[in-house]
């Protein structure tokens, strides 16, 4: 894989976090709890994310080193197929409530795994994109 295929997976880990936390404030306002529940863990899908595919964040915002450790777990493919997996099965169960657009957010979400385990399968190193604030951008603050 080239490093611009691993552009094309980043792009698609920013899309799920626009298309997460829009669904999710969307679907927020619905008069179904069971929904609005699924509604809150869009919303903290997308922030989990954003530091997942934004490192440069773990630097700029008042963490704890309980969360900055969870988050340094997903550098390679399989973690971060494994996070998208997870995180794709939760806004997949949101169905059993009723048919909303979060599933929208879990086909993404499903996709982007999909992209990462192609990635890891094919034994593709991860690429830190400097346009999001991968170890190039890290460098350059330190």
């Amino acid at each position: 894989m080239y490093r611009d295929d691993f552009n094309r997976i980043s792009r698609t880990g920013v899309l799920c976090i626009i298309l997460c936390l829009a669904l999710g404030i969307a679907n927020i306002f619905s008069f179904n709890a069971i929904l609005i529940i699924f509604s809150c863990l869009c919303i903290a899908s997308a922030f989990v994310i954003l530091f997942i595919e934004v490192p440069f964040l773990l630097r700029i915002c008042p963490t704890s080193p309980k969360f900055d450790a969870f988050i340094r777990r997903f550098t390679t493919n399989w973690m971060r197929a494994a996070i998208y997996v997870a995180l794709s099965a939760i806004q997949f169960v949101s169905l059993v409530s009723r048919a909303s657009s979060l599933i929208a957010a879990a086909v993404f979400l499903l996709f982007a795994a999909i992209f990462y385990a192609l990635a890891a399968v094919t034994k593709q190193e991860f690429v830190g994109s400097k346009t999001l604030g991968g170890q190039g951008v890290a460098q350059m603050i330190v």
